[in-house]
């Protein structure tokens, strides 16, 4: 029996893109932690518990997105649902693309392949395992604006595209940063002046990264689901403002293909 695509109105808080007796995926808003963790203090909301709440069942984690970056989570609805979905994610059998706000002019086309060390666990980072870490990038615009926001009369930045093949904690902000194009907000890797420009002036408070596609084979439909999610409103407005709206995604599922084709990008190595 072929799963119907639910409609994305009236189904709560947290805006549904997809569901069916399987699965279910939500847009994430930035800022909003996927579930409790040690980081939580003082957080009283969660997509998981939210999501929970919302449907009136238990939802199962299947992938992660970062606090900061808003767009497409999927949860699956069962135990074998969530064991399907978690070894395509695990077997890199998920196409993903992201949106992101970079400082100064980004390279047309470039892969990324460049190990990353875990930054954030219990042992020091030079002694963590690297792990293997490849990101496609593609840059879609660019704007230049009068002002000088750093040193130069004018400030330049790019609206870059990102398709991770793999899935480690900070990646696409980690290797945009060694390519020397950090995404605007990104507090650790980026720099405060142009971070506070875009707070400030252009009303971006937080990182300009989005998670706009998903694409797999749905373990129990032996057919091919596009997950589309529209960035925030700071993020849509922005691209608004730069002229770059015709890059804009919706909240969406269609059954099939329905992907653009990358551009060829040769792999380089940077050292991290």
């Amino acid at each position: 029996m072929t799963a119907p695509l639910t409609p994305t109105e009236r189904l709560g808080p947290l805006p549904v893109i997809y569901r069916d007796a399987r699965l279910i995926a939500v847009a994430k808003p930035p800022g909003m932690l996927v579930h409790r963790t040690a980081l939580a203090r003082g957080e009283t909301r969660f997509v998981m518990q939210t999501l929970r709440d919302q449907i009136g069942q238990h939802v199962y984690p299947v992938h992660r997105l970062d606090r900061p970056t808003g767009g497409v989570l999927l949860f699956a609805l069962d135990s074998d649902a969530a064991a399907a979905l978690s070894r395509a994610f695990t077997e890199q059998q998920m196409t993903k693309r992201y949106l992101a706000v970079v400082r100064g002019w980004g390279p047309e086309t470039v892969s990324v392949d460049a190990p990353l060390r875990e930054e954030d666990g219990t042992r020091p980072k030079a002694e963590m395992p690297a792990q293997a870490a490849l990101t496609h990038f593609r840059r879609l615009a660019t704007v230049e604006i009068p002002v000088a926001v750093d040193r130069y009369p004018h400030s330049r930045y790019s609206l870059m595209e990102a398709r991770p093949e793999t899935g480690r904690r900070h990646q696409i902000r980690r290797h945009l940063a060694h390519c020397g194009h950090p995404i605007i907000n990104d507090a650790k890797h980026g720099k405060g002046v142009h971070n506070r420009y875009f707070r400030d002036h252009l009303d971006c408070p937080h990182l300009l990264l989005a998670a706009v596609f998903l694409q797999f084979r749905h373990p129990f439909e032996d057919r091919t689901l596009t997950l589309e999610a529209a960035p925030d409103d700071h993020f849509s407005a922005l691209l608004t403002r730069f002229g770059w709206q015709a890059h804009l995604t919706q909240n969406g599922a269609r059954w099939g293909d329905g992907a653009s084709a990358a551009e060829a990008a040769e792999p380089i190595d940077i050292p991290l």
